[in-house]
Parts: C-alpha cells; sequence; structure tokens
C-alpha cells in the first residue's frame, strides 16, 4: 500500500477544475493526507461553497482535516493571511506540499492585445506562484528540516507548479486559432520562476517541478479538450509521487513524460 503522497498539501485555484479535482482525489485516496487545505479567492462566495459542496457532497469518512482559506495570489495580504491560517492549523509542524495551480488564461492576439491584459495574466500566472511560495517558505523550510528523509520528494518538501505546454518555447506549438500572447508568455515566465526556484531551494531540501496537466475539459479548457479532469489528476497525482531529485527543476505532462523548455 502506498504511503500518503505528503502529511499536508496545499492547493490554490481549488474552487473548480484541476484544483477542485485535486482536492477531491486527495481526500478520497486510501491514504490520505493528514491535512489538505484547499483555497481560491472567495471559498465563502456562491462559486468557492457551491463547488466544495458538490465535490464532496458526500465526502467519504474523512481521515484528513479539510481546511477551506481564502487566498487571492495576486493580493499579498489574502496570502499572508492563509500563510497564517495554515500555520495556525499544522501548529508547530512545518507544510510539505504546495500545488500552485491558481492561473488564468487569455486568447488575446496580437490584434487584440492591450497591455492590461498581458500585465493581468503575468501577475496571475508568473507573479502569484512565486509570491505564494515566497511566503509559505518558513513552513516548507520546517518541513523539509523535520522530515528525517534524505533526498527531495514531495513527501518531505515540496512546490509543484502547474503550467502548460504552450508555455514551452522549444515546442512553440502552433495554435493557429489563438496566439494567446498573454497566457503563453507568462506561462513561459512561470517555468523559468520554477527553473530558478528548483536551483535555490535543492539545498534547502525542497522539490520544485513543473507539470503540464495535458488540455483537460475545464472552464479554461472547454469542453473541446480530449482529457477528463478525473483522468489527468489521477495522472498528475502518480508522477507527483515519483518525484526525486533527478526532477527537481524538470518540465513533466500529467503521464511523467519530459517536455522541452
Amino acid at each position: 500500500e502506498m504511503a500518503a503522497l505528503a502529511r499536508s498539501v496545499l492547493v490554490t485555484g481549488s474552487n473548480r477544475g484541476i484544483g477542485l479535482e485535486l482536492v477531491r482525489q486527495l481526500a478520497a485516496s486510501p491514504r490520505p493526507p493528514q491535512h489538505i487545505f484547499a483555497t481560491c479567492r472567495d471559498p465563502e462566495g456562491p462559486r468557492g461553497k457551491h463547488a466544495f459542496q458538490r465535490t464532496l457532497r458526500d465526502p467519504p469518512e474523512l481521515s484528513s482535516t479539510l481546511l477551506f482559506a481564502p487566498a487571492d495570489t495576486v493580493n499579498l495580504p489574502s496570502i499572508r493571511g492563509a500563510v497564517r491560517a495554515v500555520g495556525s492549523h499544522l501548529k508547530d509542524q512545518g507544510s510539505n506540499l504546495l500545488i500552485n495551480n491558481a492561473g488564468v488564461s487569455s486568447h488575446a492576439t496580437l490584434r487584440s492585445l492591450d497591455s492590461q491584459e498581458m500585465l493581468s495574466a503575468f501577475a496571475t500566472n508568473a507573479v502569484g506562484p512565486l509570491r505564494v511560495a515566497k511566503e509559505f517558505l518558513p513552513l516548507l523550510e520546517k518541513a523539509a528540516k523535520g522530515a528525517g528523509k534524505e533526498g527531495l520528494s514531495c513527501s518531505r518538501a515540496a512546490i509543484i507548479n502547474i503550467s502548460t505546454k504552450l508555455g514551452s518555447i522549444g515546442l512553440c506549438l502552433g495554435v493557429l486559432e489563438a496566439p494567446m500572447y498573454p497566457y503563453r508568455a507568462s506561462k513561459a515566465a512561470q517555468n523559468m520562476v520554477t527553473r530558478c526556484m528548483a536551483a535555490e531551494l535543492q539545498d534547502k531540501g525542497i522539490l520544485c517541478t513543473a507539470i503540464h496537466p495535458g488540455w483537460v475539459k475545464t472552464d479554461m479548457g472547454t469542453e473541446k479538450a480530449p482529457l477528463t479532469v478525473e483522468h489527468s489528476v489521477r495522472g498528475i497525482l502518480t508522477v507527483l509521487a515519483s518525484l526525486s531529485r533527478d526532477t527537481s527543476g524538470a518540465f513533466l505532462d500529467w503521464e511523467g513524460n519530459s517536455l522541452p523548455w
């Protein structure tokens, strides 16, 4: 039987799509994390409450503590509030696994683009995960020190940034119907953030990896997408369990294949 992926997991943007499914599958897994922190901009609002209630309508006898916390990843006081909530909940234990999933899409073309749309995509997709990681770093460092584990893994301490192969400069996929400048440029920047953090944090015992979840049927991916959210997330969780020092700083898809930057 597999051990829990991590003692504690925090997922941003968890009121819908991939984030919500990550929370659902983690909570329902045979060896669930002890603590799952689900954050979104407004967990008390209609979209947050509705989503969480629907997903966990008949929650299994949850052996995890599930905590819903507000965290607007472009708002520093909001991120700090979430860090305080998580820290006080975990008492003197650190936090093992941070999954930066909150993100925004944009279909702007060269013609339709305005700088505000570009900047707001960067704020959410590149700056957001970096600030969240920065504020949660003390809790991740505490987990890395206290784990009594060698090497790097999600069960020790890790930052996972949900990325996209549309942000790959090497692939530069021809998405002819939608060049998506703000989305693709901000995700390429997020990938560089992942690489930099992986290099800086490995000596502290913290793993950092970028994951492409596939093209998934969500509000962002639309119904045209070939992949169900259940299938994608099952794959992502399998990949996360296999990560090690060799894959810190890697860009992998939901099946564990390596992608070009």
